[in-house]
């Protein structure tokens, strides 16, 4: 048999080798109902927010929240410009300061923003001395001041930890008397932009309108308030006989704050064919809009935390904000957040910020309780439990905040504001209404959500700010 005859003849065994001997699995699959999943999307989280909030039925759309009169005013922050290694304040915001609360003379704000001069500070210098005159204000563009007091043993304490946007010194303005109650010291590289007291005076004897306005907040008599800024209610205790029993009223705000419902809307498009020939085994149209209002309800979570005119981290009263002592969130500074307010309900932290809490933890020894909340298991510190929210964002310097609150309008807490029972509602404040077929036979549906958030008074929300989520070992 010649070589060409034995080739021919592998080549056939070859062929009878590889010819397929039964249905191969891609042809099966033809005939085959195939087991499919519901669409899935990695942006759904705990949304623990919206589940831990109470609920609060809002009808007309706006929601007034009525407090005794309060005499303290000037409470916010100052804000800055940073060009290259120079800071200037912008000259709206110096009317943050209680003296110039009210002044909107921007020619004469843009002069004082001008005199303000810039001075660094270094870790550990002295920014004002106890007892010291006070001649000036200090604006803390950057950085971390410590605020120290004599201890009950005649040792150093600190009083206070402010960081960028706080000020000292405001009362020089109108008070010529004025004294530095507290040693403030740098606790990290400060800069701070320096107005004082002689340069508004300067001005004042120019400007007729600034004059007229520092008389008038020095002429305002000293109200009578409890220690949390409300006027006082006059009572008697302890007498005994026929003493004069004082006369009292409880006198409220004038222009109470109104929270008018905030909206997040899309257009949901599904084509007719689509709806029409492809919705089995699963509704097409059903499962567009599951995935659409899940995405409005992440949304609407980070409103809450993030919008600039009802979202926590912005409604947090100046007085609730705390700075950690040593950058990271330590179990000291968490009892220090929990002290400030009573019956807290709930602590409520970027991941990230929970696992610097427990390398804190850690590193001490302490192992953070845990508590059950609705079959789920969540961290917990004094038995308030601490639930993650990626909302709360992460700056470029590695530093979040740590939010803390009591809920609920029994307890004066925070509540969320919505209005159940409108048209075209699928879940409570959601509605998706038919808005109807286009010539290019595309169905639209407007699927919109209604909410806001109130504090009903100022000791309900607070916030430890500024933390470091990046340090190790």
């Amino acid at each position: 048999m010649s070589v060409g005859s034995v080739g021919a003849v592998g080549d056939e065994a070859g062929e009878r080798q590889l010819s397929q001997q039964s249905l191969g699995t891609a042809a099966a699959r033809n005939l085959a109902t195939t087991t499919k999943s519901v669409p899935q999307m990695q942006e759904i989280t705990s949304r623990w927010l919206l589940r831990m909030l109470p609920w609060v039925q809002v009808q007309g759309g706006t929601y007034r929240v009525n407090r005794r009169l309060t005499y303290a005013v000037g409470d916010g922050r100052v804000t800055f410009v940073q060009t290259g290694d120079r800071v200037s304040v912008i000259p709206a915001e110096l009317g943050e300061l209680p003296a110039l609360r009210g002044y909107g003379d921007e020619e004469a704000l843009s002069e004082l923003a001008s005199r303000c001069t810039q001075q660094e500070y270094t870790a550990g210098q002295v920014l004002a001395q106890a007892g010291d005159p006070a001649d000036r204000v200090i604006l803390l563009a950057h950085g971390r001041v410590e605020q120290i007091g004599a201890g009950p043993y005649g040792d150093e304490a600190v009083v206070n930890v402010l960081a960028d946007g706080s000020y000292l010194g405001e009362d020089s303005i109108v008070d010529a008397d004025a004294t530095w109650q507290h040693t403030t010291r740098a606790a990290t590289a400060c800069t701070v932009l320096v107005l004082t007291r002689a340069d508004v005076l300067n001005l004042a004897e120019r400007a007729e309108s600034l004059h007229a306005h520092l008389a008038g907040v020095a002429a305002l008599p000293r109200q009578r308030t409890n220690k949390y800024g409300e006027a006082a209610i006059d009572l008697s205790a302890g007498h005994v006989g026929e003493a004069v029993v004082p006369h009292t009223f409880v006198d409220y705000e004038l222009s109470p704050r109104e929270y008018e419902l905030s909206v997040a809307q899309t257009v949901l498009k599904v084509h007719s064919r689509v709806a029409d020939l492809y919705n089995q085994p699963m509704n097409q149209t059903e499962q567009q809009l599951r995935l659409t209002v899940e995405a409005l309800r992440e949304r609407q979570e980070d409103e809450l935390i993030n919008n600039r005119e009802f979202g926590l981290l912005a409604n947090c009263d100046y007085g609730q904000r705390l700075q950690p002592h040593d950058g990271a969130p330590t179990p000291d500074d968490m009892d220090e957040l929990l002290s400030r307010r009573r019956g807290s309900k709930l602590f409520l932290a970027h991941p990230r910020a929970i696992a610097a809490f427990g390398r804190e933890c850690n590193r001490r020894g302490l192992v953070p309780d845990s508590v059950d909340v609705g079959g789920s298991h969540v961290p917990a510190w004094r038995g308030v439990p601490i639930f993650p929210c990626n909302k709360i964002p992460i700056s470029e310097a590695r530093t979040t905040s740590v939010i803390c609150m009591r809920t609920g309008e029994s307890e004066q807490g925070v509540v969320g504001l919505q209005q159940s029972g409108i048209p075209d509602e699928i879940e409570p404040s959601l509605s998706v209404r038919f808005m109807g077929i286009d010539e290019q036979a595309i169905i639209s549906y407007l699927v919109t959500a209604y909410y806001s958030a109130a504090v009903l008074v100022p000791d309900a929300l607070g916030i430890l700010e500024n933390v470091e989520v990046s340090r190790w070992g």
